[in-house]
């Protein structure tokens, strides 16, 4: 259960530990997950690389990822309130930042909430990273591995340069110096974001905008977005998200495609597909099985193509609202050595975890 804690205005400046009443009320809720399991691969290293070994390991958010959060909101008056988002990365397997460089890592937000939406200012996920939640076979579960997460919500797009205000060059999920507005009409949402790049002398590089929209109801779900990125020397990274779900029975389904292509030098081009198929089929009332197919295709300039296929599959186990066990299971299937020049085509792995949330 969230730990909430209520105190007056005047106190929440000086402790998120006060508590008490006033004609303006905040609340503050300290939330987190702490995910840990053994995993053995074989074909990958730790850290879900090509290699020609096998591996044991203790790794850290293999279902989620770990993390620790504090996120508020404050009682404008006339249906008007102000929120704060705050949220680091954790490493369970080592108790270390997941991110040495940013404490909050994974969010840093502030803005105002109201019947008409929520505008936020700070470091936040894009419109792509936003919807991959909506239309992954997986969710959000194994962030680092996850086909969707990495390459088409471009996490790990692995080009080698910082695209948007990312802080990185590994990958574009979030993205510093950015306002976001998101909006809920029914069964109807929008998104809309802009990150400035804050380069002397050009505005526009490094900068980064998205378009996005999601209609639910209790059977079906679709959703979509656009994102455009430069580098600062101008160079743009575009890409789409988008996918629907629905429900058969107990049975949900998730179809899910990505594409993205950037400029990597003023004559050399990478473009990505990410394809996703997926079930998740209720076992008993406490047990779930996801299982879970993804194609990925890399084109590059005078160079051959070259992918992945992929399968990854869940077993969970609720022990309480809160706790569960879980086994994962994957298989990778490299092509035209996508993973590295003399290593092993083909990789798998197995995980057995337990996952909290707080």
């Amino acid at each position: 259960m969230s730990k909430k804690i209520h105190r007056p205005l005047a106190l929440f400046a000086l402790s998120l530990l006060a508590a008490g009443t006033a004609q303006a009320q905040s609340t503050v809720t300290i939330y987190g997950i702490v995910d840990a399991a053994v995993r053995y691969s074989s074909g990958l290293d730790a850290a879900y690389n090509g290699s020609n070994t096998s591996d044991f390991a203790v790794n850290s958010g293999i279902n989620n990822t770990s993390r620790f959060g504090l996120r508020g909101t404050e009682d404008l008056g006339g249906g008007l309130k102000a929120v704060f988002n705050l949220e680091s990365g954790i490493n369970v397997d080592t108790g270390a930042q997941a991110n040495a460089t940013k404490l909050f890592d994974r969010a840093a937000t502030v803005g105002l909430q109201g019947d008409w939406g929520t505008v936020t200012f700070g470091r936040q996920t894009t419109v792509l990273a936003d919807t991959v939640g909506a239309v992954d076979p997986l969710g959000v579960r194994f962030a680092s591995f996850n086909p969707n997460v990495a390459i088409a919500a471009l996490n790990a797009h692995r080009l080698g340069i910082e695209y948007g205000p990312a802080g990185a060059t590994t990958g574009a999920y979030r993205l510093d110096n950015s306002v976001k507005y998101v909006g809920r009409f029914g069964d109807f949402s929008v998104r809309a974001m802009h990150a400035f790049g804050e380069q002397a002398g050009n505005s526009s590089a490094l900068s980064s905008s998205g378009v996005g929209a999601a209609y639910q109801t209790e059977g079906w779900n679709a959703a979509l977005a656009y994102a455009q990125f430069k580098n600062s020397a101008g160079l743009t990274l575009k890409g789409y998200l988008g996918g629907v779900g629905t429900t058969l029975g107990s049975t949900k389904l998730n179809f899910s495609y990505g594409s993205n292509e950037a400029e990597t030098t003023t004559t050399t081009k990478t473009r990505n597909r990410t394809l996703g198929l997926g079930a998740t089929v209720p076992l008993t009332g406490e047990m779930d099985l996801i299982l879970t197919a993804y194609q990925v295709k890399r084109t590059r300039t005078a160079a051959v193509d070259d992918g992945f296929n992929r399968m990854v599959s869940f077993l969970e186990y609720k022990l309480s609202k809160r706790t569960k066990l879980y086994a994962e299971l994957d298989y990778t299937k490299w092509k035209n050595a996508y993973q590295g020049a003399g290593l092993k085509d083909t990789a798998s792995g197995l995980s057995l975890g337990i996952l909290h949330t707080f």
